[in-house]
């Protein structure tokens, strides 16, 4: 199952991929975007309730989706970049089983404990 899972977010990755090159974006936008959702993980300087809060609003797919769709309507290629950036990071970061945080701490997470 393992598998099947990072097969399934490998192919939402390169959907990501694809996505972002029918923007009009030259490619060094993508590869110096890519990890800044990363930022989020600063929340944990605040405790664990508000690091797990913030990074995972910048590694949620729904929040990734909602902002791309936002942009298409409104024209704002901006709005999508933001979009895709967030849904292909946080897809890449689900292959490497990073998942969305519990409250409990950084290595607690809906994909099971980091580093077991």
């Amino acid at each position: 199952m393992n598998t099947t899972l990072k097969l399934e977010e490998l192919a939402m990755l390169v959907l990501g991929v694809f996505v972002f090159t029918q923007l009009d974006f030259a490619w060094w936008w993508f590869l110096v975007l890519f990890f800044t959702p990363d930022f989020g993980m600063q929340g944990y300087l605040l405790g664990n309730k508000i690091g797990a809060l913030i990074y995972n609003l910048f590694h949620h797919k729904g929040l990734a989706v909602v902002l791309w769709l936002l942009g298409f309507y409104f024209h704002n290629e901006v709005f999508q970049l933001i979009g895709v950036i967030l849904f292909s990071h946080a897809a890449f970061d689900r292959i490497l089983g990073y998942g969305l945080k519990y409250e409990k701490g950084f290595k607690f997470t809906h994909l099971g404990e980091i580093g077991n």
